[in-house]
């Protein structure tokens, strides 16, 4: 059951990727979910160094046989990025799928598709989606406002941005943004989406590389504890409500400028904030979907459990309304 263009496509059991998150989605975590029958997806700019990239790759093929993404991301960021360096790595790996995010992803495309790499594009607006195929993206993975880490700036949630995706393209399309167990996964095969991304499930698992204080603390969210940051600068992020980010999104208010707000988003506060568990200290992105958790599962359980639950809903619930 549930196998899609997706999953052909990527060669997993489970329509169902997990998202490309900075300094979590690592060997362990990434790992887990394709052992699990989901597609892992490493990040490749949490590596400032590529040597510390292909190391990882090679660590992750060492806890599983089984097929695993890369995620680039292509947004503005503090340090100069030479991509073709990642490419490298990535090619030379023989990585068979990666993720591309943010902006126009043509720099890129157009060696790893000549590589035979398998490309998901993940965007944010229609128009956006209609560009990527156009460039040959194998997938598109349309983020709707409810996600974590970039929704774009239009703020068009799922249930319409995800049938408006399927309705303007032909390649296949995964749901992401506010996905995180069975009845999300349901609705976004209703919604005509052939699989889902799942970024905040996976980062509240034993597998995630984060630090127990941090997850317990995230674990106590409701769907209303998450601010956007950014929008002044129409780079949009939605990240956890903590006293850091309340300050950077008080500073926009007052006209700061990025420079004057930098010293408090930088990324390397987010990753010791993950590591080292001062919730208080640094900034991390979580979607609105963590006010529909309430445990800490290993990775199999999250995915066993979707697949469980949504054939439930399909066979049990659904079934009973088409029979009234």
């Amino acid at each position: 059951m549930f196998k899609t263009r997706v999953t052909e496509l990527l060669n997993i059991q489970y329509p169902i990727i997990q998202g490309g998150m900075m300094w979590i989605s690592r060997a362990e975590l990434t790992s887990a979910v394709s052992n699990a029958g989901g597609l892992g997806v490493m990040t490749a700019l949490s590596f400032s160094d590529t040597k510390d990239l292909t190391a990882e790759i090679k660590k992750t093929r060492q806890m599983t046989k089984n097929t695993f993404g890369v995620n680039i991301t292509l947004l503005p960021t503090f340090r100069e990025i030479n991509y073709d360096d990642y490419i490298d790595i990535i090619i030379g790996e023989g990585i068979k799928v990666v993720e591309t995010a943010g902006n126009n992803p043509e720099r890129v495309t157009g060696r790893l598709k000549a590589a035979g790499i398998t490309v998901i594009h993940k965007c944010t607006t229609v128009r956006h989606a209609r560009k990527a195929e156009e460039l040959g993206c194998d997938i598109i993975s349309i983020d709707g406002y409810e996600c974590a880490g970039h929704p774009g700036e239009d703020d068009v949630g799922g249930l319409v941005l995800v049938p408006a995706t399927v309705d303007a393209v032909n390649v296949p399309v995964i749901g992401s943004g506010g996905f995180c167990e069975a009845r999300g996964f349901v609705a976004a095969l209703a919604l005509g989406a052939e699989g889902v991304n799942m970024g905040t499930r996976f980062m509240l698992t034993k597998e995630a590389p984060v630090h127990p204080n941090v997850k317990e603390w995230i674990l106590k969210f409701t769907e209303r504890d998450t601010l956007l940051l950014l929008r002044t600068f129409h780079n949009t992020v939605r990240v956890a409500r903590t006293p850091n980010s309340e300050k950077v999104l008080e500073m926009e208010r007052r006209g700061a400028t990025i420079e004057e707000i930098r010293p408090l988003i930088a990324g390397t506060k987010g990753q010791s904030m993950l590591q080292h568990g001062n919730v208080d200290e640094g900034i991390t992105s979580v979607g609105q979907c963590i006010g529909l958790m309430d445990s800490i599962p290993t990775v199999k359980e999250v995915i066993d459990k979707t697949i469980k639950d949504a054939e439930k809903i399909i066979n049990d619930r659904l079934v009973k309304f088409t029979k009234n």
